[in-house]
């Protein structure tokens, strides 16, 4: 579906998702993820659909992912890089010092 207009000189290995993806180094994240067949970014928490990029840049908010631990990441305005840990989010992220204000109310 996807193809590239110029080969990569070099890819680098990211997680997503709990599995090893080789995609281009310093790509933008959603392109990648879409051109390595990942089929979602996340979960609408209202429906519970699924959500993948769609205005690619940076207006819709579908391509919503916890990157590298920070939940509501827009895929479509980060690049990729070495190491990077995508996860699929799954409805409404919550920080963690939101999870933590709980033991002070």
């Amino acid at each position: 579906m996807f193809r590239k207009l110029e080969p990569s000189t070099r890819e680098v290995s990211i997680l997503v998702s709990g599995q090893r993806v080789e995609v281009p180094a310093n790509a933008n994240l959603a392109c990648a993820l879409l051109a390595a067949g990942v089929q979602l970014t996340r979960v609408s928490p209202v429906s519970g659909a699924p959500r993948l990029p769609y205005c690619m840049m940076g207006v819709c908010f579908d391509c919503l992912a916890t990157i590298d631990g920070i939940p509501n990441r827009q895929t479509c305005l980060e690049s990729v890089r070495e190491g990077m840990i995508v996860e699929i989010q799954d409805g409404k992220a919550q920080y963690m010092h939101e999870a933590s204000l709980g033991d002070y109310e």
